[in-house]
């Protein structure tokens, strides 16, 4: 996707064409590619050192991630939740293959229910959060084009912490629903050691928690935060977006808390199962691996480069 702000289309453009390079030069990478999915290594540098067993992937999308991680971290479980039906779709493709990563067809949320996803026009921007204003100018061409009604589970429900071999890594990209999935997720919570979100400063989805708040529920839970990576600006130069890092601290650390938020809902126009495929359509798969076109890659996160 197109960064906004301060950086010109023409820097854009090469960024995406260095990418393109790095991942033609990787067999797994170059793979992926062929079904649409560009891994997002954007994110190797701040986690390729960290030690990690288990990764737990909330905003799974397309797969760009969790194909990251199985890169990263060659022998380790990959428990990935995605609800688009359409984006799902593409990650089983692409994991046919690989024992070690299970997908779960749902939203992560606070607690157990049937929701709209707002599904955007650029597919990685849906949200169970109605799409605001903000969002629409941060990236354009995100807006709605209706909703689907999908499954909303706990991670708490889906994962069981008993379950999993440490390190675990729990990485967020929920669009705006970061915090409610932190809050279904209690018990998992005391089972990880490190986690990666997505967080805003700015509102892009209504009734969206900022990143105060989702730093004042990690504390809480006894994380602190450990490094940021890939911020993102608007036109003005107001920081938008950034991925933080937070690892678990010594128990005699002293915590915060945060508190949930209710979120408003809002009516759509339903969306038929075309309609969802025609949503990945713009993030076409390259015909070859030896095709090197910036255009043919998938974007890897809403709204950023």
């Amino acid at each position: 996707m197109s960064r906004v702000g301060g950086a010109s289309m023409g820097g854009a453009f090469w960024r995406k064409a260095r990418k393109l390079a790095r991942l033609l030069g990787n067999p797994a990478f170059r793979r992926g590619l062929r079904f649409g999915v560009a891994a997002a290594i954007e994110h190797r540098t701040i986690l390729g050192a960290l030690p990690v067993a288990t990764v737990i992937d909330v905003g799974a999308n397309t797969g760009q991630f969790s194909l990251l991680a199985a890169s990263l971290y060659r022998n380790a479980a990959i428990h990935a939740v995605e609800p688009l039906p359409a984006a799902a779709a593409v990650f089983t493709r692409l994991f046919a293959d690989s024992a070690r990563v299970r997908l779960h067809r749902v939203a992560a949320g606070a607690g157990t229910a049937n929701a709209p996803l707002h599904v955007s026009r650029r597919h990685d921007c849906s949200s169970l959060l109605p799409i605001a204003g903000g969002q629409t100018d941060f990236a354009p061409g995100s807006e709605a084009v209706g909703t689907i009604t999908v499954p909303v589970r706990p991670l708490d429900e889906l994962i069981a912490p008993d379950d999993l071999v440490r390190p675990v890594l729990l990485k967020l990209d929920v669009q705006g629903g970061e915090l409610q999935a932190l809050q279904g997720a209690g018990r998992l919570l005391a089972a990880v050691d490190h986690v990666y979100v997505e967080v805003s400063f700015l509102p892009l989805y209504d009734g969206q928690p900022l990143a105060h708040a989702v730093v004042e529920h990690l504390a809480g839970h006894g994380f602190g935060l450990a490094g940021t990576n890939h911020p993102t600006f608007d036109r003005a130069g107001r920081c938008v977006q950034v991925d933080l890092l937070f690892s678990r601290l010594p128990a005699a650390a002293t915590h915060l808390h945060g508190r949930p938020r209710t979120e408003p809902g809002l009516r759509e126009t339903a969306l038929t199962e075309a309609d969802q495929e025609a949503a990945i359509a713009p993030y076409p798969p390259i015909a070859a691996a030896s095709s090197p076109s910036p255009a043919m890659a998938s974007p890897a996160d809403c709204g950023r480069t």
